[in-house]
């Protein structure tokens, strides 16, 4: 399959536009972002998997205060799969309430629906070493 440049361009703004909804509060949009059955993978972080619009905003609103008041997102890489989906690769900076920020690589991929591509799995991995850890001893 030959991604086009506009499918290129609508994936790209799908995952910038995860960012907007959740800095915005607006949950309720995520049917924009993700499929119902979405699976959102935060096992990196000892969270587990979380599968379906509604437990994602659950997991959200449990969260609380202790979300980023502001995501980020940038170096997005996208290949194209056989199977009509496409996986993409992007880099996160989640900024605190308190001014901290932290930094991860979103593995998603992602399906053609009816009204245009959504995430129909997420893995999100935290970034804790400079090079991966790579020439630490």
């Amino acid at each position: 399959m030959t991604l086009a440049l506009e499918d290129r361009l609508a994936v790209t703004e799908l995952i910038a536009l995860h960012g907007h909804l959740v800095d915005g509060g607006e949950l309720h949009r995520s049917a924009e972002v993700f499929t119902p059955d979405v699976v959102y993978d935060l096992s990196d972080f000892g969270q587990g998997q979380v599968t379906g619009l509604a437990a994602l905003t659950e997991a959200a609103l449990a969260l609380g205060t202790a979300n980023p008041v502001a995501h980020h997102v940038t170096n997005v890489v996208i290949e194209e799969v056989d199977d009509g989906r496409v996986r993409a690769r992007s880099k996160g900076l989640g900024v605190m309430a308190d001014g901290s920020c932290g930094s991860v690589t979103y593995e998603d991929t992602l399906v053609r629906a009816a009204d245009g591509w959504r995430i129909c799995h997420r893995r999100v991995l935290a970034r804790r070493a400079p090079l991966n850890g790579l020439g630490q001893a």
